[in-house]
């Protein structure tokens, strides 16, 4: 099998990005960002981003998460702490998230170390989720080898059965993350492939360094 995509070229023409029109804050940026690319109405899940961890089988792996709050600490996201994204996560806190926008052409980039968020915090979350979805958390033992869909299936409606009337409390292994990063950088596209990347680190004194890496 075979396929020559050679052919596939696009020029990224919509937005530019210059040190002298960006916030000594990589957060503000990012803030920005995420709305405009929200006001566009044309991503269905702009909050879907790209989690690399240190994988226990010393393979580095991704997968996508949706990310479901960010603040001046850092970006928020849920799983199963048992799964193999909170194993690894557990050996090695140190991950990459990645964000891809392409209806404004850009990127953002963020290297960074999570740790667990308060459990009441978890708990107010999971409480806000729908009943499925709750449910869904009891079911699914993540990333472990499964017979069949019939056995998920299964299980789903005995827990539907047992909790019919009554509260579901969060499962103590599933909750938040917080990734606290130390660098973000963010991708523009422009013309001729000479795409703008800004790069910011975290300092010691807890202010971040800009600098512009070549494209």
């Amino acid at each position: 099998m075979q396929k020559d995509l050679s052919d596939y070229r696009k020029s990224y023409e919509k937005s530019e990005l210059i040190e002298n029109a960006i916030p000594e804050n990589p957060l503000e940026l990012f803030q920005k960002w995420f709305y405009e690319v929200e006001a566009t109405d044309s991503m269905d899940e702009p909050n879907a981003m790209t989690i690399a961890t240190h994988g226990l089988d010393g393979y580095p792996k991704s997968r996508v998460v949706l990310m479901k709050k960010f603040t001046y600490e850092g970006f928020i996201f849920y799983t199963n702490y048992n799964s193999e994204k909170g194993r690894a996560i557990e050996k090695n806190p140190a991950v990459c998230l990645s964000f891809f926008w392409p209806t404004l052409e850009r990127q953002v980039i963020i290297k960074g170390k999570a740790e667990k968020i308060a459990e009441n915090l978890s708990d107010g979350y999971f409480e806000s989720r729908p009943r499925g979805s709750q449910l869904g958390a009891l079911v699914s033992n993540q990333s472990e080898v499964v017979p069949s869909r019939a056995v998920l299936e299964q299980e789903m409606k005995k827990l539907e059965k047992k909790y019919e009337g009554k509260e579901i409390e969060r499962p103590k292994n599933w909750g938040g993350y917080l990734v606290r990063p130390f660098s973000i950088e963010f991708w523009q596209g422009r013309p001729n492939r000479l795409h703008d990347r800004i790069r910011y680190t975290l300092q010691e004194d807890y202010n971040w360094k800009i600098e512009r890496l070549a494209p």
